[in-house]
């Protein structure tokens, strides 16, 4: 049982650190706010103490004027101390009001502040993290529970400091009547902080443990909401499955719940008959007192004010302790996950990284797997494309393609081996720099809600791009018929996000998403599936303009379609993470290798 004890309490006192860290975010978020919050304690927690006080005298008064026969003399000083007494209940309810004026503005802004914070951290975190369900468990925790748990541990903080001063003076009234009874009092609330210690740390550890199947739940809620899965989940039949796992797990999670909420009603209720029988103690012995007339009634009434008060304030600080335990136990996955550190990280001096690329990008003995995976993406890869040049990259799906891009911007650094610009390693240029050198277009590009313009504008916000740079670019994706079809032009909402938002075809999304790659006039451009979702002719008609986009720049273009990468000055074709054939498109077409299986399968096709 000590044992048991004594972890205990090494549980609550590891979870301290986090109080001080919790008032910090809340100075920074709104330390004006916070001041007036803290001054408001101090004077909520002593007004309760001098209406006990003023009790007795009020009683005492009473008396005697009854006893003086109602004279004004006798009547007068009664008078004075209710009208002081109705005094400080009145500034007790400016007070509380005023509070919680203060409260919902502090909260809000505390909010904001950890939003910010959490999506600070979530924008700038190594895409690494997004392979590991382990990161996805941290971040729902966070979103989950520190968007209010810091405001919780405020307000129980508050509440517990505030108590603590009034039950300091309750104490110091009870004091005199006899030393045991403050005591008694304390001591007739330890099973109740047991209590909730105990039911804090399983409620915590349930939370942990059940982490991934909230995660799982709100996957269903997504299915059955989003309208990304709406038209399979109408072809083939599937919200009743969606709707009956969700409904499962959520019963599961409920009764789990529930039968934690049960067994820690029936400890309360034990603890609390412990509390009761102590009360019925003291009670008894004062009402003894008052019989042989030890005390006056007005000591008897501020004495059973005082013990219920102080009852009621202990029973308060075992809630107040027990609420700021939960809630810092939880404001520590907020700390784990923004003290999650990245791998990619800036170097310690800076490159020598040129301004656009005269020698090439190299690949060299390369071996890179994924974080949380077995298989190897790519095997001692080597690739070297030179400045100002069309390489193609092709190869069936899994062969690594789309890895290169991902190492190019140095999403990911290679297990071993080296990525080079310029003969100078990747690692070695700060990320800023190196990415502003590159144009991307992703092989599932982002749809912004927000306006065409917008939508372009994003692949440069730092440049600053005017309506002739937008313009350009929409000309050079061929996105500018597709915008003058819209009906405010440039200036037409897209998406279903938001009201008026005009939807776009898969192929018109992949226009803009070029738009915004080309706008970044970065050396390197990289272009992943750039043509997947065009039909013959758009793909034709953009292929015409390739040699005009790639002039100064290199670009690596990675392609399903070999009449895409037919135009590229040399093609790679890739296997199981390995170059295994390079060449221009004659030379290769005519070997019997891997591209011309693919070349004689794809005009089968036609």
């Amino acid at each position: 049982m000590v044992q048991v004890l004594r972890a205990k309490l090494a549980a609550a006192l590891a979870q301290l650190p986090h109080f001080p860290r919790a008032l910090k975010l809340a100075w920074e978020a709104a330390p004006g706010w916070t001041s007036a919050w803290a001054a408001l304690l101090l004077v909520q927690g002593l007004l309760p103490a001098a209406v006990v006080h003023l009790t007795r005298a009020v009683v005492d008064s009473i008396t005697a004027a009854v006893r003086g026969g109602g004279a004004w003399e006798s009547v007068r000083p009664a008078l004075l101390l209710v009208g002081a007494m109705a005094a400080i209940l009145l500034l007790a309810e400016v007070l509380r009001s005023a509070a919680g004026l203060v409260r919902t503005a502090q909260a809000d802004l505390v909010q904001d502040h950890i939003n910010g914070l959490i999506h600070s951290k979530s924008a700038s975190v190594d895409l690494a993290f997004y392979d590991s369900p382990d990161y996805y468990d941290h971040l729902h925790r966070a979103r989950a529970e520190a968007s209010h748990r810091p405001v919780a541990l405020l307000e129980s903080l508050g509440n517990l400091l505030q108590n603590t001063i009034t039950l300091a003076a309750m104490l110091a009234v009870l004091v005199p009547f006899g030393l045991w009874l403050p005591l008694a009092l304390v001591a007739s609330t330890l099973p109740a902080f047991f209590v909730v210690i105990r039911y804090a740390v399983r409620q915590h550890l349930w939370r942990l443990r059940t982490t991934e199947d909230e995660r799982r739940t709100w996957y269903y809620d997504w299915l059955l909401t989003d309208g990304e899965s709406a038209a399979e989940l109408r072809l083939f039949g599937l919200g009743g499955h969606f709707r009956s796992a969700f409904q499962h797990l959520r019963k599961r999670l409920r009764g789990e719940r529930l039968q934690l909420a049960k067994e820690e009603t029936l400890a309360e209720l034990a603890a609390g008959l412990c509390a009761l029988a102590v009360t019925g103690g003291a009670l008894a012995w004062m009402v003894w007192k008052a019989a042989r007339g030890l005390v006056t009634l007005g000591e008897l009434a501020m004495f059973y004010q005082a013990f219920q008060q102080g009852l009621r304030l202990m029973r308060s600080l075992l809630d107040n302790v027990a609420e700021l335990y939960a809630n810092s136990l939880f404001l520590g996955n907020l700390f784990l996950f923004l003290e999650l550190q990245n791998r990619i990280t800036e170097p310690a001096g800076r490159g020598a990284a040129p301004a656009v690329p005269e020698q090439a990008i190299r690949f060299v003995d390369v071996t890179f797997r994924y974080p949380a995976s077995d298989r190897v993406a790519l095997s001692h890869f080597n690739l070297a494309v030179p400045a100002g040049s069309i390489a193609a990259i092709v190869g069936p799906n899994g062969a690594g393609k789309s890895t290169l891009v991902k190492l190019l911007c140095r999403f990911y650094d290679p297990d071993s081996g080296r990525v080079e610009l310029d003969g100078v390693d990747l690692r070695e240029i700060p990320v800023e720099e190196l990415r502003r050198k590159m144009g991307v277009l992703f092989q599932v590009p982002v749809h912004y809600s927000a306006t065409a313009a917008e939508n372009i504008a994003l692949g440069d916000l730092a440049a600053g791009p005017g309506a002739a740079e937008l313009t350009a670019a929409a000309r050079d994706a061929g996105a500018e018929e597709v915008i003058a079809r819209l009906p405010q032009g440039q200036e037409t909402l897209l998406g279903r996000w938001f009201q008026a938002g005009t939807e776009l075809s898969v192929g018109e999304w992949q226009r803009l998403a070029l738009a915004r790659a080309l706008l970044r006039r970065g050396p390197v451009l990289i272009l992943d599936e750039p043509t997947s979702a065009m039909d013959p002719w758009a793909e034709a008609e953009w292929l015409d303009r390739l040699r005009l986009l790639a002039a100064g720049r290199t670009v690596i273009l990675i392609t399903h379609r070999l009449t895409t990468a037919m135009r590229a000055d040399v093609i790679h074709v890739m296997s199981d993470g390995e170059i295994v054939e390079s060449g221009a498109h004659d030379h290769l077409s005519r070997r019997d290798g891997l591209y011309a299986q693919l070349w004689t399968r794809q005009m089968s096709c036609l």
